[in-house]
């Protein structure tokens, strides 16, 4: 079925063509072209206002200067008739109101019962993209920073996948470096284990408090990078190697595989000899280091180093290795890069060096910054003092559910202990993308856990109480058909809804507009369970099944895994 949202554009703006207004240059939302106006049908914030709303008839109205009302008149005039438009009024100030017809909201639930991928588009299907998350540092611990990046990177590339780009996921990680010297420095006095972050632990202590120790882990450093030092060389392959074996752990369990792994013991030489070529062109020497003034090119970015005065790259040369490497491995049409917001800054001036050594590249390279993950004081905090592992947050997150759960009628301790980790995971995950990406969060445990708010265990929950519905319905011999007991409500209307709100998560790179479209849903679910009888009618065991397939569908690309039974 064609776009809904577009079909109608295209009415309007045929009729505001066929009305005569020849002075204004039109474009409909989805076109690249010049002009004044953009034709644009939107979907109300209360969906009991209407199914579609356009209000360009004012901006036609300043244009000509006249009453906007009338021109909303004009343009009603010259609508054809469609066969998904059932009514068509004029509201207040020239806004118009769309009503959808009986045969559109039938035609899309047939759409989502035959279609167990339905929300799927070809919007981006010449693309290949890239996309890059998590970014782990080995020798430190997975902290809940890095749930953040995964979360939004994770939904990011599912968002692509589902507008039909070619996504390849890949998880940059620091295996050289300062952070990777002081842990290999620590295990060499004993001080901690290089994998599981005590010994970067102790080795950043000591590299603040300890002149001596401060000169020994600089030494540490180097020589990591020039390899001369068994023991080191020792020390550091068991440690790189146990601390990755450890992230894969997490990351089976967050429900993420990735195609490419980069690390930055790939990228420095490569960076380094970069930065040395277009030294004197676009680098310069500072005090026995290379930077890049980054102030002469733009007011608003700074000098950053990119080779330090000890000769040895920094995280911004690495990042131009980094782009190259990608390249050569995977011929992308876009690289979507997912940091914290912390290096924003950072990462400006590295795209702006980048454009002017390698221009194609940096023109393909799209950033996503998200903010921080935070815990309410007192709530939960490390033993360490450090930074909090993500797997302490995914324990604690289902012991808090499992002392829920456990109390409700039908418990099924077997059943738990196969889902536990699902259901913490999505709580978590869900907490963070139904924010939009740029803001810090709060992980207000209460609300993140809860079975009847926002929250991923509600609309998990939701599923399984459909999927237990539909079971009830095999089992009295029903089968959801679209059929005389068709009736028409809110339900419908919302998942009417769903293919566009993947298009728009796609055109704003936030996550944020699938998570509020799936609560909106649940709930209107929700409501209608509690007053209606659902497993003894086709029409409405037809209505369950869709929504059942659609929070399906939404919490996937989310990163979201259903449970069916809870």
């Amino acid at each position: 079925m064609m776009n809904i949202r577009e079909r109608v554009e295209k009415l309007f703006k045929d009729a505001i063509v066929a009305a005569g207004f020849e002075k204004v240059a039109l474009k409909d939302s989805s076109s690249k072209d010049s002009g004044d106006i953009v034709v644009e049908v939107t979907y109300p914030v209360n969906i009991e206002l209407a199914d579609l709303s356009f209000s360009t008839s004012m901006k036609i109205a300043n244009v000509y200067k006249e009453n906007s009302i009338e021109i909303a008149k004009k343009i009603l005039s010259k609508i054809k008739e469609d066969e998904y438009i059932e009514k068509i009024e004029i509201a207040g100030m020239g806004f118009i109101n769309i009503f959808l017809s009986e045969k559109f909201f039938k035609e899309n639930l047939r759409e989502i019962l035959e279609n167990n991928d339905y929300g799927k588009n070809k919007d981006l299907d010449k693309e290949k993209m890239i996309v890059e998350y998590t970014d782990l540092n080995p020798f430190k611990k997975f902290h809940i920073g890095h749930l953040m990046s995964n979360a939004v990177g994770e939904a990011m590339a599912r968002i692509f996948e589902y507008n039909g780009a070619e996504v390849k996921r890949a998880d940059y990680q620091g295996d050289t470096g300062l952070h990777v010297a002081k842990a290999v420095w620590a295990v060499l006095k004993g001080k901690g284990r290089a994998e599981d972050g005590t010994g970067y632990a102790a080795g950043a202590k000591a590299y603040e408090e300890d002149e001596e120790a401060k000169k020994e882990i600089n030494d540490v450093n180097k020589k990591i990078y020039s390899k001369e030092d068994e023991r080191i060389n020792e020390i550091y392959k068991k440690g790189r190697e146990d601390s990755l074996e450890m992230f894969e752990k997490i990351y089976k369990k967050l429900g993420t595989k990735f195609d490419f792994y980069f690390f930055e013991s790939e990228t420095w030489m490569i960076g380094k000899e970069i930065v040395e070529e277009n030294k004197q062109k676009v680098f310069e020497e500072s005090e026995g280091a290379i930077v890049f003034r980054g102030e002469k090119r733009n007011k608003a970015l700074h000098t950053r180093v990119f080779i330090n005065k000890e000769g040895l790259p920094t995280y911004e040369a690495k990042e131009l290795g980094l782009a190259k490497l990608k390249s050569e491995k995977y011929s992308f049409s876009k690289s979507v890069v997912v940091t914290g917001n912390e290096v924003d800054a950072y990462f400006k001036v590295v795209l702006e060096a980048m454009k002017e050594i390698m221009p194609e590249l940096a023109e393909k390279i799209v950033h996503i910054s998200h903010g921080m993950l935070r815990l309410p004081t007192g709530k939960m905090s490390s033993r360490t003092g450090e930074a909090i592992a993500a797997e302490d947050l995914i324990e604690k997150v289902k012991e808090e559910i499992y002392l829920k759960v456990a109390e409700k009628d039908g418990f099924n301790l077997d059943n738990w202990k196969k889902i536990g980790d699902k259901v913490a995971v999505g709580a978590i995950k869900y907490s963070i993308l139904k924010q939009s990406p740029g803001r810090d969060i709060i992980f207000d445990f209460e609300k993140s856990i809860s079975f009847e708010g926002d929250s991923g265990p509600y609309l998990m929950y939701t599923y399984a109480r459909i999927k237990s519905l539909l079971e009830q319905a095999e089992k009295g011999g029903i089968k959801g058909e679209i059929s005389e007991d068709f009736e028409m409500n809110q339900i419908i209307r919302v998942l009417s809804r769903f293919s566009e709100v993947i298009k728009e998560a796609k055109e704003n790179l936030t996550p944020n507009y699938i998570a509020t479209y799936l609560y909106e849903l649940a709930s209107a679910f929700n409501a209608f369970y509690a007053g209606n009888k659902i497993a003894n009618s086709k029409g409405r065991v037809a209505l369950a099944e869709s929504v059942g397939r659609v929070l399906k569908n939404g919490l996937y690309v989310l990163g979201i895994e259903v449970v069916e039974k809870m």
